[in-house]
Order: structure tokens, then sequence, then C-alpha cells
């Protein structure tokens, strides 16, 4: 079982190994077991028999396991904690089960499809004493983190609103040893774009924004033959602000563009290129006749936006899942935020359907 001895070794059960465990987090890992020697995947499960060997071929000396209801019964006393990468309608079942093994759970987002099961889940991880924490990567990209350290510099002054796009020309793509287009399919994802990459811009938001929002308008359409939405747009109010939000399957384009609108200046990202705009008074009487000026700086900051796993910005989360287990943070602010975006994605769902209605969000974590 885990402690929290500094400096352990964290060993760890990978499943579901599709590919954002292929591409990101098992390259991630080996990676980080080589460089600090803290971490080991010591067992894998999966359904699929191509996915089971593909492990094994990867991880050599790792155990699979055809479900995760055998790996935990066989690996608990051998674990510390197990990496959820599974398709979301198994999130909560499994993160139960390891809590009643022992085990400490980083999970893929959404961290669940529904409110209920995302409550239970921090209120079980609270009374087991064992971390839950959800894989909020997009807060480890390089220019994410940027725009955050501006925002904490004052330097554009009090952020006032937001617009964060995210355009994709389809819908990511699973293995195709298994079902490629799970993500459109409801009883597999329990939403659309917005269960899929909704959590990435709704936490981006509370924290550009340094509150959590208070209403939601929602509205989504669907250009596929599938049962879940391509299209998703929405405006959040915050005490501090507003936030609109835009994501699409259905773009031109694999892109993000996101503006930071503050009283003193903005910052515009369009996937790596950011530019920073800060005001300056020339001391007249009116913006519109000059009185303003603007100092406008450019950067390119490497954040392979391209690449789909995200394997560089793992690294980072990992650490703050490591932290968390050391100092018993059991449910910490990342999972206080992952259960506030299922709350803000399913009443975005009910805005939507309910004529684009204006809903409210409670801004704390009832369990």
């Amino acid at each position: 079982m885990s402690t929290l001895n500094p400096g352990k070794k964290l060993r760890g059960a990978v499943i579901g190994y599709g590919f954002i465990s292929g591409k990101g987090h098992i390259p991630a890992y080996l990676e980080r077991a080589k460089s600090k020697g803290d971490v080991e995947i010591v067992a894998v499960a999966d359904i699929s028999e191509g996915r089971r060997a593909e492990a094994a071929r990867v991880l050599p000396g790792v155990r699979v396991y055809s479900d995760y209801e055998s790996l935990l019964a066989k690996e608990k006393g051998n674990l510390d904690f197990v990496d959820i990468s599974t398709p979301p309608c198994d999130h909560a079942r499994i993160a139960h089960a390891a809590f009643d093994a022992g085990l400490h759970v980083l999970c893929e987002k959404p961290l669940t499809t529904t409110l209920d099961e995302a409550a239970s889940l921090l209120k079980h991880a609270q009374e087991s004493k064992r971390v839950i924490f959800p894989c909020h990567n997009y807060k480890h990209a390089p220019v994410v983190k940027t725009i955050r350290e501006i925002i904490a510099s004052g330097r554009i002054g009090k952020v006032t609103s937001l617009t964060l796009s995210t355009y994709r020309n389809t819908h990511a793509k699973g293995v195709t040893e298994w079902n490629t287009n799970w993500r459109r399919e409801k009883k597999y994802s329990g939403g659309g774009i917005a269960m899929d990459h909704g959590s990435h811009t709704f936490y981006l938001t509370f924290d550009w924004l340094g509150a959590y929002p208070t209403a939601v308008t929602a509205k989504m359409t669907n250009l596929s033959q599938y049962d879940t939405e391509d299209n998703f747009s929405c405006v959040l109010t915050f005490p501090t602000g507003v936030a609109h939000a835009h994501l699409t399957w259905t773009a031109g384009v694999r892109k993000v563009i996101y503006t930071v609108q503050g009283d003193r200046g903005a910052i515009t990202v369009d996937d790596d290129d950011l530019q920073l705009a800060v005001m300056e008074s020339t001391g007249g009487p009116d913006v519109a006749q000059g009185a303003v000026k603007w100092n406008v700086e450019k950067q390119v900051i490497q954040s392979n936006w391209m690449d789909a796993s995200h394997v560089s910005w793992f690294n980072s989360m990992f650490d703050q899942f490591a932290e968390c287990i050391s100092k018993g943070e059991w449910v910490g602010k990342e999972a206080k935020e992952s259960y506030l975006c299922i709350q803000l994605i399913t009443t975005a769902y009910r805005s939507a359907a309910d004529g684009c209605r204006e809903l409210p969000l409670a801004t704390d974590v009832r369990l």
C-alpha cells in the first residue's frame, strides 16, 4: 500500500492502454523513470488483446491484465496509484475500486460524466485518505504557464474578459484495435466536444479570472451522424468578469486561440505565438485622441500543440500529483475544479437544450 515517505518511488498501474496512454502517459513515465527514478509502471490493464500485446512489447516485464478487477485483485499490494485512461464512462467505477484497494488515482479528464459521480468520487477520496487528481494538462503547456506569469505580474492590470477558442478538424481518434470513434458515442464519452474539451477550457478561465463562474448560457449543434455535439459555444459570468468559449470539431485547422483582456493591456495567443500589449498613457485626456499607446511584445513559446498526446506537458503535471500524495492533499484544488468543470459542462448542456437559457452555477464543491 502507499505511504507518503519523501523520495519514495511511486509504483503505478495504467488502466486503459489506448492512444493517450500509448503516446502520452507511458512515454512520459519511461522518461521520468530514467531522469528522476521516482516512478515505475508495473502493470497495465486493457480489454483489447491487441493493446495488451502492445503494452507488453513497449514495457518488457510489465504484468498485463484483461480487466481492471483482475489487476487490482493481484496487484494492489504492489501499487501506490492507478492511472485511469479509459473512456469517461468507466472512470468513476474504476476510481472507486482503486480507493477501496487503498490506492491513489490519477484520472484522465473529464473526471466523470455526471455531477453525482464526481461528488461521490471526491467524497470517497477524502474518506479513504487517497488522492484523486485529474489530468488537467493544459495548465502545463509552456505558453499557458507564460500567460499565468504575465497575469500575476500585473502588467495587464485586472483581467476582465476572456475568449478561448479550440479548433479541431475532427474528434480525436482512438486506437484502431478497439473503437476509434468512441468519443462520438455518448454511452462511452458522456457527450461531445464540450465533454471532451470543455474541462481544458473551463479550468483555464478559473485561473485567469481568479474566480469561479456563477452562470452559463450555451448553444451547441451537431453536423454529424453521431449522437454527440461537434460545435459548442458558451458565455460564462464570473464575479470578476466574463468569458466566451467556442469549441469545434468541424474546423479547417487544428489550433487554439486565446485572448486575455485586462484594464491595462491584453494577451493574445495563437498556438505558440504570444503577443503582449501593455497600455501606456501619453498624458492626453482621451483615448480616441491618442491619450494611450500600446507597447507590443511578441514571442514564440514552443508548446507542441500539434502533438495530441501532450507528452511534453505530463512531467510537470505528475509533479503536482506526487506533491499531493506527499502532502496528503486527498481532494486538492485540481480535484475540486474537476468537479466544477463537470457541473459547468452538464449545466451548459441543460442551457443549450432549453433555448440557451442562462442557468446558475454553484461556486463551491458540494459533497
